[in-house]
């Protein structure tokens, strides 16, 4: 089984997945991952819609995420996982009034991460999709009004797995000690 900083380093975004289903049950114990993530309060804001039906995936990428950003490489995958928040959370609604923090952005994407580690450690891929069209998505998926999607995630088994490193900046570039110097 691998460490947690061995799957956080394993993680990559993938744009290319192999037509090969996701069982439901492996989809449930990668949204239960989001599920006991902490979130403001203890609201639990996050309500998720994966998404398994061909159909309605190929609607969403052309209907849901054209535009600017098309994000057409989103039909390879078998599962869209759509994070939405309750946006009726009581805590959250004085929280960004007072402090003026979204916490229900914060929370979804805490629980999102927590999926996508999971999705790694049982070798399947994700890819954040930051960029749709809200109102045709929740059209498509009949999403109540009192939610909000926060965001998109693939899901599937990669096409290739990807070796090579990604660019980061070096740890002495982004951390401070006490002060900023």
């Amino acid at each position: 089984m691998s460490t947690l900083n061995e799957i956080i380093h394993k993680r990559r975004s993938v744009r290319n997945y192999k037509d090969m289903p996701v069982d439901n049950e492996i989809i449930s114990a990668i949204i239960n991952a989001g599920r006991l993530s902490p979130s403001a309060c203890n609201a639990q804001p996050w309500r998720f819609i994966a998404v398994t039906d061909k159909a309605l995936i190929n609607q969403i990428v052309s209907e849901g995420l054209g535009g600017v950003v098309p994000n057409k490489w989103a039909a390879s995958a078998p599962v869209i996982i759509v994070g939405c928040a309750q946006l009726n959370v009581l805590t959250h609604r004085i929280g960004e009034t007072v402090k003026g923090i979204q916490y229900h952005q914060i929370d979804l994407g805490i629980a999102m991460e927590h999926m996508v580690l999971r999705a790694t450690e049982m070798d399947l891929g994700t890819c954040w999709i930051g960029w749709f069209k809200e109102k045709k998505i929740k059209k498509i998926l009949h999403i109540p009004q009192g939610w909000k999607i926060i965001s998109l995630l693939t899901l599937g088994y990669p096409e290739e797995v990807s070796t090579g490193k990604t660019p980061r900046l070096d740890l002495d570039e982004i951390l401070f000690f006490n002060k900023v110097t």
